[in-house]
């Protein structure tokens, strides 16, 4: 074929993809970070339109732990980094705050005293409550009594992990409902006079103690005894359960929620019949010996989460893979074997837990050794945040990017990002809505051709009506706001 001719069909069918492409319509929320372990520097949220537009921002005096939440209220969950945590390592948080839309805060709680540290995430609960990850400060003597080998760190600790549901008492109070602890989900095969003696193979549901270093002499906040490394925790409303990342043990976790605090702590109860032991894990099958280094699939790893009812995709899990290989960073669709009365998850007596392999994978170009996430879209894209690069991008099911953005300025990491369609706000109801302009659908400051198109595709049913876009105020967005958006726009241009 005639280079010319093949260079021309190239730019046709690439022009063709660009014009397919489907850039998923919503506004994206993150929270840059640059300040260092101790957040000083403060920080900001963002939500952002695809036009990169700012909405909305909320300013903050502390600094990011992890990623924002939107609510419907149009309100934000926002895990913060205290000045002076009790426990320091990476990801450190300390507080949780509930702010408004107006930057003021509704509620606003710490968890840092001489036996827990919140770090990284946390994760809004349908019920209004929120689950929080925590470290739980062991000395060695304790370590040791329950079967740990070796302490490796100077500060002669190892730091387990809980996981608390915090109902929120405003101003600045806390009511625990529910928690679990690993503590009380261990197996080591070492001294049969200690807690916990068997064999760990043929009990994947508890984890070996022995298994992974305990911190470390360095690293960001310097000497920690971090142990797990949880960074990242997620919620199934029709499962009832909850998804836990572990960076240093290359494992996923999945918990049963529906049990009673007392029955979270043993291993019978709750809708599982399992009590608070693990349901499932993926990643690293060697961590309970039914594998080998060959086996793991899973390397630093974060952000990992459901993808939600009615995406496609929809209950299997997503997380972004941060050292999949060489520099080379990945997001993982996996398939978790679930029963058929959905309580429990599939394996075999000897092998570990499938599957063997992602069922769609997107890799390439992109490497961040910290943080980092993925999100299925309702349109099927996924947003994949980048940390250390501040990278935010949007690909569709084959992989192709459909959208891109750096936020600016040096040194600076965006630890997760999400979209939100751009109905999410008022969440069917108004009542919550943010204060709004009229005309500004688009929330831009400015009322143009763009809030027009917003307005034309909720009348023709694309989206579901906002308030912004009622333009003639009687309570629906309908042919006639249309016309007026008309009018009102060729008047501000006389």
């Amino acid at each position: 074929m005639n280079y010319p001719i093949k260079i021309i069909l190239t730019l046709f069918f690439f022009s063709l993809r660009l014009l397919n492409a489907q850039i998923f319509e919503g506004y994206t929320l993150y929270s840059p970070t640059g300040g260092g372990p101790g957040g000083g520097t403060g920080g900001t949220s963002y939500l952002m339109d695809n036009d990169m537009n700012m909405i909305h921002t909320w300013t903050h005096s502390r600094g990011a732990a992890s990623m924002p939440y939107l609510m419907a209220d149009s309100s934000i969950i926002y895990p913060y980094r205290v000045q002076s945590p009790t426990m320091s390592s990476g990801g450190v948080g300390g507080g949780i705050a509930h702010i408004a839309w107006d930057s003021s805060i509704l509620w606003q709680f710490t968890i840092s005293d001489d036996t827990y540290q919140h770090h990284h995430d946390v994760q809004p609960l349908p019920n209004g409550n929120i689950l929080v990850i925590a470290w739980e400060r062991k000395t060695a003597n304790e370590a040791y009594a329950m079967g740990r080998q070796t302490i490796d760190n100077p500060l002669g600790e190892m730091w387990s992990t809980a996981i608390f549901e915090f109902e929120m008492v405003p101003p600045n109070q806390a009511n625990i409902v529910w928690e679990w602890h690993l503590w009380d989900h261990l197996i080591q095969d070492n001294d049969a006079s200690l807690p916990g003696f068997g064999v760990v193979s043929e009990h994947p549901e508890l984890f070996d103690i022995n298994k992974g270093e305990v911190g470390g002499g360095g690293g960001p906040g310097g000497s920690n005894a971090d142990w797990m490394h949880i960074n990242a925790i997620d919620y199934n409303p029709h499962l009832d359960h909850i998804a836990i990342s572990s960076r240093h043990q290359n494992e996923i976790f999945i918990i049963d929620h529906s049990t009673t605090t007392e029955e979270a702590a043993g291993h019978t109860g709750g809708n599982s019949g399992k009590g608070g032991d693990f349901l499932y894990r993926w990643g690293n099958p060697s961590n309970y010996d039914r594998g080998s280094s060959n086996d793991q699939k899973l390397d630093s790893q974060h952000g990992v989460n459901w993808i939600k009812e009615g995406y496609p995709g929809e209950g299997n899990l997503i997380l972004y893979n941060n050292n999949y290989a060489s520099n080379s960073s990945a997001v993982f669709e996996l398939v978790p074997p679930l029963t058929s009365d959905s309580s429990n998850y599939i394996i075999s007596e000897s092998e570990p837990y499938g599957p063997d392999n992602p069922i769609w994978m997107h890799t390439g170009g992109f490497h961040s050794n910290v943080q980092s996430g993925a999100f299925r879209l309702e349109n099927g894209n996924t947003l994949i945040s980048v940390a250390d690069d501040g990278q935010i991008f949007e690909v569709d099911s084959t992989g192709f990017m459909v959208w891109n953005y750096t936020h600016p300025g040096n040194n600076i990491m965006v630890a997760r990002a999400q979209k939100y369609s751009i109905d999410f706000l008022g969440g069917g109801d108004t009542t919550g809505f943010p204060d709004y302009r009229v005309g500004d659908v688009n929330f831009d400051e400015k009322v143009d051709l763009f809030d027009l198109f917003y307005t034309s595709d909720m009348y023709y049913g694309y989206y579901l009506p906002t308030p912004p876009a009622d333009i003639n105020e009687d309570s629906e967005v309908n042919f006639q706001d249309i016309m007026a958006f008309v009018y009102k726009i060729m008047n501000f241009n006389r």
